[in-house]
């Protein structure tokens, strides 16, 4: 700020050093009017400080703006390229949705095509389960027949062995009748004399009745055996059935002048099976070995049974002149025979076959050509929870 000070007055008669002395009241009023032009001047200048300031101030905020626009602007860059970048991204999704779309087009149509072949594949699947169904049913109708006739095979073979047996079941029967006739004779006899010897008659007549026991048991044992045998399975004694074999055997082995030895398990095995069967299964091996030694100097058949872990072992061996090796592994085929034309069937030991693998069991023959077969079953043994369950 420019501040003027008034100089000395001078006086009004006095001069200035270069002009004419003024009036004072003209130096008053021209003074007074500098003064105003100096306040109107100062004023300028407080105005034009203002404004300086205020131009400063716009400068700095416009400064600031700039900086502030100047982020913003590459902000706005950022955000581009952040924007062309999810452009891009979405571009690509796009084209991987319009893929996918044309993909799931693609798999509607498939998936249709899948239906459709589906739906005669069902078609096709419920014409061949009811063909299936049909042909199950008769593949059991031809079971059944064929069971059947097995049955009935089985059941001729035993009547064929029944016919086999007949001379020596009749020899064991006409004994123990010739007996029954002799003791009641002697009891006739001493009543017809009048011997009052009661204890001697009661005697024979309990002799006679023992025969009649013993005929009953060779009858009942024969009409068992020669009865269909029942589909059931039951605790039986391996040792027990071969004994019964043995018993229809005898006489025919007896005249043959054939030797048996017999070496049974003392602990008298037990195993689930069909006692009429397996005595078949017997029969029928003894029936070989009897045939096999009708040539043989020594005729010597050997049965044993043993208990191996948890199986039961018969064994029946012969003397005889064994099995061709050609002919071994055919034994136990259908019809297969060595013997003579109407001398066998060649059914002996495929039904012996058959009922052992019913029984889930094993067969098998150790042959020694020159010295002897020998066939060996296998069964299981008896658990003890087998026999408490068919208890």
């Amino acid at each position: 700020m420019i501040e003027l000070r008034p100089s000395a007055r001078l006086p009004a008669d006095s001069a200035g050093p270069t002009g004419p002395r003024m009036d004072p009241d003209q130096l008053a009023i021209e003074y007074a009017r500098l003064q105003d032009q100096v306040g109107a001047m100062q004023m300028r200048i407080q105005r034009g400080e203002q404004r300086r300031k205020a131009l400063l101030h716009l400068i700095t905020d416009f400064d600031q703006a700039n900086k502030r626009l100047a982020n913003q602007r590459k902000a706005m860059l950022h955000i581009l390229d952040d924007y062309e970048q999810d452009r891009r991204r979405l571009v690509q999704q796009a084209e991987r949705l319009d893929n996918s779309r044309r993909a799931l087009l693609h798999i509607l149509q498939d998936s249709h095509r899948a239906k459709l072949r589906l739906e005669e594949s069902r078609k096709a699947m419920i014409h061949i389960m009811g063909d299936l169904r049909d042909t199950t049913a008769e593949m059991q109708r031809r079971e059944q027949q064929l069971r059947e006739k097995q049955e009935q095979l089985v059941q001729a073979a035993k009547l064929a062995t029944l016919g086999e047996l007949t001379t020596g079941v009749a020899h064991e029967l006409n004994n123990p009748l010739n007996n029954i006739g002799l003791f009641i004779g002697n009891v006739i006899d001493m009543i017809q004399l009048g011997t009052q010897d009661a204890e001697r008659m009661l005697r024979d007549l309990n002799k006679g009745m023992d025969q009649v026991h013993k005929a009953s048991q060779i009858i009942t044992h024969l009409r068992t055996f020669g009865r269909a045998a029942p589909v059931s399975q039951e605790p039986v004694s391996v040792n027990a059935i071969i004994l019964q074999a043995l018993s229809l055997m005898h006489e025919q082995l007896r005249l043959r002048n054939i030797e048996v030895n017999t070496d049974l398990d003392r602990a008298d095995p037990f195993v689930m099976g069909n006692a009429i069967q397996l005595e078949q299964v017997f029969l029928n091996l003894l029936t070989n070995a009897r045939d096999a030694l009708s040539e043989s100097e020594r005729k010597l058949i050997n049965i044993s049974s043993r208990l191996d872990r948890q199986t039961v072992v018969a064994v029946f061996k012969d003397s005889g002149p064994g099995i061709p090796p050609e002919l071994e592994h055919r034994v136990f085929d259908p019809f297969f025979t060595t013997k003579e034309v109407g001398e066998g069937t060649g059914l002996g030991l495929s039904i012996t076959y058959g009922i052992v693998r019913d029984h889930n069991g094993t067969i098998q023959v150790e042959n020694a050509p020159g010295k002897g077969a020998a066939f060996l079953i296998h069964l299981p043994l008896l658990r003890a929870s087998d026999a408490r369950t068919s208890r």
